[in-house]
């Protein structure tokens, strides 16, 4: 944010007026001591702050950055990909995930992919189960809904969390059936933190998983219980 020429906000704010610009992922590295309202107003035109206070701050950086390139690689066509590694998910290990879909077909997908990165699974097929589920499973740090449900659909069930004071605090990951501007808005709308289109990418899930997991669980009221919930469509 300390440039010698100019600040970092205002080096933003030209980058996003640039040809280009106005969707590019812009990190905030800072180890300034940031107030929580000069936090938000730069959460307004970066794409996430990051505050060196920590050792774990490094940590967030990277997982970010994956995130951030692991979605720029989906939108490219698979012949021009460039080879990403992925990243050692030893801070998903143990994690517990909640499910929720009508599909049992994606249920069983999304349980043997990520059982495979040593995820615990447990779920739920609409979402009023899925919220009592929630509610009367400890330890549940990632919540997956179907938006599109009978009766209770994703939008709804997100909707009902940010209601409950118990745990309107938890991220929000919405999966939609497409990656359009306006179905991300409806997600974020209705109360999700992050959104990710099908197919599901694994690699992108897991780093969503990673950046989001990380940020609960550095949450001051998530010291004893963290928790994430990711929309699917």
């Amino acid at each position: 944010l300390g440039l010698p020429d100019l600040s970092g906000a205002e080096l933003i704010e030209r980058v996003r007026r640039t040809p280009g610009g106005a969707d590019l992922p812009i990190v905030i590295y800072t180890g300034q001591s940031l107030s929580k309202e000069r936090e938000r107003e730069l959460q307004q035109i970066a794409s996430t702050v990051i505050v060196k206070d920590s050792t774990e701050s490094s940590e967030k950086l990277l997982d970010e950055t994956a995130l951030f390139l692991h979605r720029a690689i989906a939108n490219i066509p698979e012949d021009m990909q460039i080879i990403v590694e992925r990243k050692d998910n030893a801070s998903l290990q143990g994690r517990k995930v909640l499910v929720v879909d009508d599909d049992v077909r994606n249920i069983f997908s999304l349980t043997s992919a990520l059982e495979q990165h040593g995820l615990e699974v447990v779920f739920a097929e609409n979402g009023r189960e899925g919220i009592e589920r929630l509610r009367s499973t400890p330890g549940v740090d990632a919540m997956m809904v179907d938006i599109m449900m009978p009766e209770m659909d994703g939008y709804e069930t997100m909707r009902e969390i940010r209601k409950n004071p118990a745990i309107a605090k938890i991220p929000l990951i919405s999966v939609t059936a497409k990656a359009m501007k306006g179905d991300r808005q409806k997600c974020l709308d209705a109360g999700a933190s992050d959104y990710i289109a099908k197919p599901v990418d694994l690699d992108l899930l897991l780093a969503l998983l990673r950046v989001w997991v990380t940020r609960s669980r550095s949450r001051p009221d998530a010291a004893t219980k963290h928790h994430l919930s990711v929309a699917l469509n």
